[in-house]
């Protein structure tokens, strides 16, 4: 086979790759066609795989089959076993593979010298800072969502410490770029500011932040693939990344805006934790038989989920619980904030795996105006995404972020293990409101009890 024709089919298998992940990325945006989404973009990347194997002088294969398969091996593995709780850190460590890959293929280009060009090389200079500082911030996000890293970490005057290591990054990164000589030493040390820029960038960063955080290093991996497909000349990188790189930034203002938490503000250590004013009054306990009958004779129930409901493993129990409601005539409904859980739709992820019926999933615009004709607001694991305090109290860290209004419901349960403050660290008003009980224990556990209770009645 010539190598024109062996181009030509490599460009061809590129173009028909890309289509497949616009499509499946398409796809991916209802949980009824995610599934097939995830397949489409799936064949996607096999085809864009298997046909580089063609592309004219390329070589080192035995090299190539193993990396693909001891990557492929280990993401097989780890995606089996994950447990859908672990999935955010997993979602993080994946972003940092491909951050760190992306700098990696700069690196290689780098040391090759100005061959290139100054824009070409200007471009593999950006893919490789975007790229290094999206694999070391990744990692910080990993360790602190596995627990492996508990606390924020500031260094006095951190901000300017941070803006200024990414200063001289930048500095070095344009006297390579414009340079036809290959500096190994100054390259090196650009790489070294770029990882530890990602690591002075995400440590500040507290929990609650953490879903922005993980949205903007995707849209940072995509971004920093498609620079270095320009530098390749791979049309597959290029689109691919272009794509994940621009919903993964629209995600980002999104998930930003409800939070209400300005992405500058992240990227200058500006983290959620704790303060606020003191809250006044007690937590007002409820046993499960008096819980279940403000289920069993409501009218209307909506049930919140959050990340208490994920450790917990609850999501089959509610839906149980769910069912059993809905026999006895109740509507029942889900209200989702766009926040809730550690990663954007983990709570959809949740309930779909459960089996929930798509049609009783509102999200926080559609829920809203109706939860003043609930009767009954059930909270399992939701904490700072239903705390009125977002509303009411100028002086809290979350003032301003959009809520979900439960306390305007009749009645609100919340199932918690304990009394502690959620994961921003603020306490939550709606736990002392006059119409919350607290039903103390654990998600799935809790639910067991009420559905055995609901049953009898």
């Amino acid at each position: 086979m010539s190598e024109s024709v062996r181009m030509f089919l490599v460009q061809v298998s590129y173009f028909v790759a890309a289509i497949l992940f616009i499509l499946g990325l398409k796809r991916m945006s209802s949980p009824l066609t995610a599934q097939g989404g995830i397949v489409w973009a799936g064949i996607g990347m096999l085809v864009a795989t298997l046909f580089t194997f063609l592309y004219p002088g390329l070589g080192n294969f035995t090299w190539m089959i193993v990396a693909i398969a001891i990557g492929g091996g280990l993401a097989w593995w780890s995606g089996k076993r994950v447990a859908m709780t672990d999935m955010p850190q997993m979602i993080a460590i994946y972003n940092g593979m491909g951050g760190g890959a992306a700098a990696a293929i700069a690196a290689v280009e780098l040391l090759k010298g100005g061959h290139h060009g100054p824009v070409v090389m200007t471009l593999a200079v950006l893919g490789a800072l975007i790229g290094a500082v999206s694999f070391s911030g990744s990692i910080i996000a990993f360790l602190k969502l596995q627990g492996l890293m508990n606390k924020t970490y500031a260094l006095p005057a951190h901000n300017l410490i941070s803006w200024g290591v990414l200063a001289v990054a930048v500095i070095l990164g344009v006297a390579i770029a414009m340079s036809n000589a290959v500096m190994t030493p100054i390259i090196i040390a650009f790489f070294l500011l770029a990882l530890l820029y990602g690591v002075l960038m995400t440590v500040p960063i507290g929990g609650a932040d953490m879903p922005v955080i993980i949205s903007l290093y995707n849209a940072f991996t995509g971004l920093a693939v498609g620079f270095e497909g320009f530098v390749l000349g791979n049309y597959a990188m290029i689109i691919a990344g272009i794509v994940v790189g621009a919903s993964g930034t629209l995600l980002t203002q999104l998930m930003a805006k409800a939070m209400n938490r300005p992405i500058s503000k992240l990227l200058t250590a500006g983290s959620v934790q704790g303060g606020g004013q003191a809250i006044e009054g007690e937590q007002k306990a409820i046993e499960a038989q008096d819980a279940a009958i403000q289920l069993a004779y409501a009218s209307k129930v909506v049930i919140v989920p959050g990340y208490g409901m994920a450790v917990a493993q609850a999501q089959h129990k509610v839906w149980e619980l769910t069912k059993l409601l809905k026999e006895k005539g109740i509507e029942v409904k889900f209200a989702i904030h766009p926040v809730a859980g550690r990663m954007p739709g983990h709570m959809n992820v949740l309930l779909a795996e459960a089996g929930v019926d798509y049609e009783l999933i509102q999200d926080l615009e559609e829920i809203n105006p109706e939860f003043n004709t609930v009767d009954v607001a059930l909270i399992i694991g939701a904490n700072d995404v239903v705390n009125p305090v977002a509303r009411t109290d100028p002086s809290s860290p979350i003032y301003g972020m959009p809520i979900l209004n439960v306390d305007y419901a009749k009645n609100v349960i919340v199932i918690k293990r304990g009394k502690g403050a959620g994961f921003s660290g603020v306490e939550n008003a709606l736990f002392y409101l006059p119409n919350t009980r607290m039903f103390y224990g654990s998600g799935q556990e809790a639910v067991n009890q009420l559905i055995q209770q609901v049953k009898l009645l």
